[in-house]
């Protein structure tokens, strides 16, 4: 299915306004990529 069709499916709970958007897309970026990975005893599942 094309990327337009799959993205009108997810659930806009409008936790986020519109106009921060960015804001907190940049913000959840950066804490993703400066967060320590611990190590991990366990694979992972796919579901």
């Amino acid at each position: 299915m094309p990327d337009t069709v799959e993205i009108t499916r997810l659930r806009n709970d409008g936790a986020i306004d519109p106009a921060q958007t960015l804001r907190v897309l940049g913000l959840s970026l950066f804490a993703a990529l400066n967060t320590p990975i611990p190590p991990t005893k366990f694979g992972v599942i796919r579901m």
